[in-house]
């Protein structure tokens, strides 16, 4: 029978090298955490590796550095602004400014739309009290000249019309663009509903020292 190659070798003077000993619990669980570290260790050092994962943390650094130099200033850390959000915010406050420009010029208009209708409302009350009750004479020659609306205005009248004109006891109201010779009492009347019709009424008892502007023939 041939003889195993372990007897071969003790009969040739040569022993085989004894195994190690197998290493204890605690030490094969460090060997295991060493052979994993140098694997990551590895895959981090392949080509392409280290290209974005070093631009990650040298990012994270650089906003950590201008954080703690706002904060070191007293100033609050900056806020990144997205471009969009941005042009969001600006067609927001430019759409809040047209409708605030909008409820203006409505407001305007009704405000407007208001004084007109107020105005006509007057004058048709004036037209009423007055209708009928005028004093202007087609024969008379004098001009009594007065201001009103900013400008020099006359009234055609005679000579008793001017007395009675001058000491208060008539007076003159404008409608249509025409000067309209009235009794003191009506005159009141149109004052009190529509005050910017009365032209003139002079106070009572004033005299011919009212007539500021004189009387003069008409000319025609």
């Amino acid at each position: 029978m041939v003889d195993s190659l372990r007897d071969q070798l003790l009969k040739a003077g040569l022993q085989p090298s004894p195994k190690p000993p197998a290493p204890a619990r605690g030490e094969r669980a460090a060997q295991d955490a060493s052979r994993a570290g140098a694997g990551k260790r590895d895959t981090s050092s392949k080509p392409g590796a280290g290209a974005s994962g070093d631009r990650a943390p040298a990012r994270t650094a650089q906003r950590g550095r201008g954080t703690a130099r706002a904060q070191a200033a007293g100033k609050p850390a900056p806020r990144r602004v997205d471009a969009s959000q941005e042009e969001i915010d600006l067609a927001r406050a430019y759409a809040l400014r047209h409708a605030q420009e909008q409820r203006e010029k409505a407001a305007a208009e009704r405000a407007a739309a208001e004084r007109a209708r107020r105005r006509k409302e007057q004058r048709e009350k004036a037209q009423a009290l007055v209708q009928g009750k005028t004093l202007n004479r087609a024969e008379a020659e004098l001009m009594r000249h007065f201001e009103y609306g900013g400008k020099i205005r006359r009234v055609h009248v005679d000579a008793a019309q001017l007395r009675a004109l001058n000491a208060g006891e008539l007076g003159v109201i404008q409608l249509d663009g025409r000067y309209w010779l009235v009794e003191r009492a009506l005159a009141e009347s149109v004052r009190e509903v529509a005050p910017q019709h009365v032209a003139l009424l002079p106070d009572p008892g004033a005299g011919d020292d009212a007539d500021e502007f004189g009387a003069l023939p008409d000319p025609a």
